[in-house]
């Protein structure tokens, strides 16, 4: 039987730039059967030393082949080149941060002989796997969001499957056969690629999946949690419409070059980039010109080019939809001041909207595309009012001097993370990057994904040595 097979095509050009293998329902329970199977025989379980020696020798496969897996990450996904080859370094971090985690942290002492129940007692935990972790995973970072999902389930001895986005396979196939050359034994961590998304459910919905990673829309994340299996945990890494405020005081010399890369970087397809921006009044137009400016100076083009400062969208239908939300803002009575134009490609000019409607999508949808719509405040509680008035809660910023104002936002404002004089695109792997309310659920960041991924399980000792 001919196996078959997806063409992966370059968001750019449309050029093919590889091809993998379409997996059947027959072909999931297989990855199930033989995951599980290795979950459910702890004498398959990898030592320590032997995870930190494949992880150790994948971080350096890794490094020696940089430039050629940053390359076919901007192929496939768009990215340009020298922020794929920055997403890259970052996979490697996480996998050296993944090491870092197994050789600090070893469960607890649980304080014993406090009372007479407790007395000639020693209590102590450590770490185990839950079981199978089931990944699904976006476009958007093609290499860096597989690390996160399927390293720390190998950093702590947990067999994986992942699901890659069907736009973005290739980034996935090569980490996992980095991860095999390196020595990690055949069936650790496993490549799936349904095209039927009922087959998808299938694999999540398993009783025999105990960590479920989702990484994509709320409206597939929240539909995937509600199949799970009883006892299964999982991890919803969803979309946001990320607020910064700029007080009037705001250095707009270190503010707005900041601001233009957190909207328009890799097009503005991340799921905490930059998109509402609320200026005090005496600043709004001078801060939405500016970064028009900054847009327009931009290169729009070919990913594969290192010259390039924003690619495509990941396709045209994205491409007609930033358009017709844009149009439509304008026609309602926005100030289109830079971009608003679709490009060849499926490139879109960076824009930059000056008061749109607060009912317009622009201002109560994730745009997932280049665009920033700036909006005037006079009191700085009615800009917090209207940055807090949406259902999402992810990172949001405040540029400011006053520490009584950062304080202020940082307080007052709905977020689980809040930058002062940064965008909020900020990240580094190892802090805790997590999206409340539709925004998401469970905490990602590797050691923080390790944790999740893994029981604590204690160990109680009653010895008559043993003096309280």
């Amino acid at each position: 039987m001919s196996v078959q097979t997806l063409t992966v095509h370059a968001p750019y050009n449309g050029a093919v730039v590889g091809q993998v293998a379409v997996s059947t329902e027959a072909d999931v329970e297989q990855a199930l059967s033989v995951a599980h199977g290795i979950f459910r025989d702890r004498s398959q379980w990898l030592s320590k030393p032997q995870r930190i020696e494949i992880l150790q020798r994948s971080a350096e496969l890794i490094a020696a082949r940089k430039l050629e897996i940053a390359t076919q990450a901007a192929s496939e996904g768009g990215k340009p080149l020298k922020d794929s080859i920055t997403e890259v370094e970052r996979g490697i971090d996480g996998i050296l941060n993944c090491i870092e985690v197994l050789r600090t942290e070893g469960g607890h002492v649980i304080p014993m002989g406090l009372n007479a129940t407790s007395q000639n007692r020693v209590a102590f935990t450590q770490y185990e796997p839950i079981g199978v972790v089931a990944a699904v995973s976006a476009f958007n970072h093609p290499f860096n969001l597989i690390v996160h999902q399927v390293v720390p389930a190998i950093a702590v001895s947990a067999p994986v499957i992942v699901k890659p986005a069907a736009n973005t396979p290739l980034s996935c196939r090569t980490l996992l056969q980095i991860l095999a050359e390196a020595g990690l034994p055949t069936g650790w961590a496993q490549m799936v690629l349904p095209t039927d998304n009922a087959v998808t459910g299938r694999l999540v919905s398993d009783p025999r999946v105990g960590f479920f990673s989702f990484i994509g829309s709320a409206a597939v994340g929240w539909m995937l949690r509600s199949t799970l299996a009883p006892g299964t945990r999982c991890a919803l890494e969803h979309g946001g419409v990320a607020p910064v405020i700029l007080a009037a005081d705001a250095d707009l010399d270190d503010a707005l070059p900041r601001i233009a890369r957190g909207g328009f970087w890799h097009a503005g397809q991340a799921c905490v980039s930059v998109q509402r921006i609320f200026c005090h009044r005496s600043i709004a137009e001078q801060v939405a010109v500016r970064l028009g400016q900054l847009g327009d100076a931009m290169v729009v083009g070919d990913p594969t080019d290192i010259r390039t400062d924003v690619g495509p969208l990941i396709a045209e239908r994205e491409v007609r939809r930033v358009d017709q939300w844009v149009n439509a803002a304008v026609a309602g009575g926005a100030r289109l001041i830079s971009g608003g134009r679709v490009l060849d490609y499926n490139g879109y000019a960076p824009t930059v909207l000056l008061n749109p409607p607060i009912d317009s999508n622009v201002m109560q949808k994730e745009v997932f595309g280049p665009v920033v719509a700036v909006y005037a405040y006079d009191d700085l509680a009615d800009a917090i009012q209207l940055a807090n008035a949406l259902p999402y809660a992810f990172q949001a910023a405040v540029f400011t001097r006053d520490l009584d104002t950062a304080m202020q936002c940082y307080q007052d404002l709905d977020a689980t993370a809040v930058m002062v004089n940064e965008n909020t695109l900020f990240r580094v792997d190892w802090m805790p990057f997590a999206g409340a309310r539709l925004s998401g659920h469970g905490v990602g960041g590797i050691p923080h994904t390790m944790k999740e991924m893994q029981i604590e399980k204690m160990m109680v000792w009653r010895s008559r040595a043993v003096r309280g």
